[in-house]
């Protein structure tokens, strides 16, 4: 049953797992639309969201940055004046400053990285959020590989640069704090502090255009391994089957091989500049030495100047040490960026029209107007099919493999939009109502029985996250998989394995079943969803549906003989076009096409068997 909204003003149907209540905030913003701006600009909102927090931390950072800024000058004050004088007035400010300093930068520090964790963590919602609103024409050409590496490592390398750019910045600040300082101490000798220093942001922006091009590359290989250990894990029993460990290990290490010259090249770019970078400051400091001791002897200076000069000019370098370190992250980030944005920015294809109302009531009637349809830009899978399917009716679809059957059970719950034609429940077409009611009251059954690493109840309850365990139970009974859990360990409360691979194929596929009935949908899809289900259970289940849902409008996607003989009709389709209708018995007498797709179909399991 669908949740009721009763903080409305009217009683509004909201077509969503019941019992399912928000436990954190969505993300306040998104990212930028517009494509053609800056990585940055476009994560500009993220940050914007926690703009006073990032403010605060900010303006710590500076008052941070003033307090040791300071420092040399009163060291060197001391120097001239405290030891002829009196010193204490010197120590005791030297002791304010760091204890003010260690305040100011616990805040920067702590604010910087909440706003970075937290556009982190925005950025994660975000991806995900997409990536369950992306329809199925998008996983068909997209590997997982990529996007969970887009979703982790990618999305990391953004939260470093925002962690540590800030720090890297305000010690520019302290660059320009300590040059203005230095001017006033000796203008000549500033000049030779700074003379070599435009060195290093020319060796600096060397070294990006090499980084950049090798951060992206060495992101697509990271994700490429992904991907091949992803399928390998989940595939584990297909490789071990046919022996190909060995070739599986050798994929990953040429995989892991392309990875490593890509990352030994950005570290050989970094080790040819990085050290020039960081050693034009050091014969700047040399320079200061051999010219501000000249200076000093010459009583140009004093001897408490030049030693907070020496202070000063160490402070100007580490800007420009740390640039190797942030042009590194920065083009990481930039890379992982358009990573992230080709998901962010991928357009949905199956989203509610303008206007899309919820469907008036639990639709039973189905119907196919001239439907055409490919997948991308593909051949047509189907070609002009019209079909009818009655309230309460039971119809098997059967064909041969790649003859569309399993097309037109996805194009019910509109999980693809036709190319042409329409696809109609109770005479509404389905473009015209919104998605959640739709896949709401139309219940699909894949062949594939996918289970989450969860209890088996959680598993059940998938749909219905409040039921309770009598109504899981009940649901369970009606797949005929209550007495297998019972027999487990922890009954209901065993958790499966990784996609319920701790089950057999039939398990799955009745727990699969039972996660369905518990919705007790209006229309029900099943694709082929009982082949690895025994005959008699396969009939105890089916009879079992036939009490639960009375009124529901079945559809089998069938090539056992088992299962199609449930059905009141059958509808044989052969390449995209149905080409004959009626019962099982009837097409079994008179028309020769279907005894042999059933002879083909017969043929295939006993070889599988």
């Amino acid at each position: 049953m669908p949740a009721i909204d009763r903080d409305s003003a009217t009683a509004e149907i909201i077509y969503e797992p019941v019992a399912v209540q928000r436990r954190f905030d969505p993300p306040r913003r998104s990212i930028d639309p517009n494509s053609s701006h800056h990585w940055v600009r476009r994560l500009a909102p993220l940050i914007a969201a926690r703009r006073w927090r990032f403010i605060i931390a900010m303006i710590a950072g500076v008052g941070g940055l003033i307090t040791q800024v300071a420092v040399p000058a009163i060291i060197g004050n001391a120097i001239d004046n405290g030891l002829r004088t009196n010193i204490n007035p010197y120590v005791f400010t030297l002791i304010l400053l760091a204890f003010l300093r260690v305040g100011f930068y616990y805040v920067f520090r702590l604010g910087l990285f909440q706003v970075s964790l937290g556009v982190e963590a925005d950025l994660r919602t975000l991806i995900y959020e997409h990536l369950t609103r992306l329809s199925f024409d998008y996983y068909d050409r997209t590997q997982s590989g990529q996007i969970i590496s887009r979703a982790n490592s990618d999305i990391r390398s953004i939260q470093v640069l925002m962690s540590f750019g800030p720090l890297v910045a305000t010690s520019g600040l302290m660059f320009l704090f300590a040059f203005a300082y230095m001017l006033t101490i000796n203008v000549s000798l500033t000049l030779v502090a700074a003379a070599l220093l435009p060195g290093v942001y020319v060796l600096g922006q060397r070294m990006r255009r090499l980084v950049f091009p090798l951060s992206w590359v060495s992101q697509s290989r990271q994700a490429e391994i992904a991907t091949i250990v992803d399928e390998n894990v989940n595939g584990v029993r297909v490789v071990r089957s046919f022996t190909a460990e060995q070739r599986e290990v050798t994929k990953l290490a040429a995989a892991a091989e392309r990875l490593k010259w890509s990352q030994i090249e950005t570290i050989a770019a970094r080790a040819r500049y990085n050290p020039a970078i960081e050693a034009l400051p050091r014969l700047s400091m040399a320079m200061v030495l051999v010219y501000g001791g000249w200076l000093a002897i010459e009583g140009q200076v004093s001897i408490g100047d030049l030693v907070a000069f020496s202070s000063y000019v160490i402070m100007m370098q580490v800007p420009f040490r740390m640039i190797g370190f942030l042009v590194l992250q920065y083009e990481r980030a930039a890379a992982s960026a358009q990573r992230i944005y080709e998901i962010l920015d991928e357009p949905l294809s199956i989203v509610d029209s303008p206007g899309a109302e919820d469907l008036p009531a639990p639709p039973t009637r189905i119907e196919f107007r001239d439907v055409h349809f490919a997948y991308g830009s593909g051949e047509e899978v189907l070609r002009g099919i019209n079909l009818k399917i009655e309230p309460s009716e039971t119809i098997a679809i059967v064909g041969r493999t790649g003859s569309g059957k399993s097309t037109i059970a996805r194009l019910i719950g509109r999980y693809y939009d036709v190319n042409s034609g329409s696809v109609r429940l109770d005479g509404i077409d389905v473009r015209s109502a919104t998605l959640r009611s739709v896949r709401h009251h139309v219940g699909t059954i894949p062949d594939e029985a996918f289970l989450f690493s969860a209890s088996i109840h959680d598993n059940i309850a998938f749909g219905r996250p409040g039921a309770s365990r009598d109504e899981v139970v009940e649901a369970a009974r009606s797949a005929r998989a209550d007495q297998f859990i019972r027999a487990l360990d922890q009954g209901y409360d065993t958790v499966t394995g990784e996609r319920g691979f701790t089950l057999s194929g039939g398990q799955r596929q009745r727990i699969s079943i039972a996660r369905t009935i518990l919705e007790r949908p209006s229309i029900l899809v099943l694709d082929d969803a009982t082949s690895a289900i025994d005959v008699q259970v396969e009939a105890a289940i089916h009879e079992a549906l036939r009490d639960q849902l009375a009124a529901t409008t079945t559809v089998l996607v069938a090539h056992r003989l088992s299962t199609i003989a449930l059905a009141d009709r059958v509808v044989l389709v052969e390449d995209g076009v149905i080409t004959a209708s009626g019962s099982h018995e009837t097409l079994l007498a008179t028309n020769p096409r279907y005894s042999a797709v059933l002879a083909d179909a017969a043929a295939v399991d006993q070889a599988a068997n």
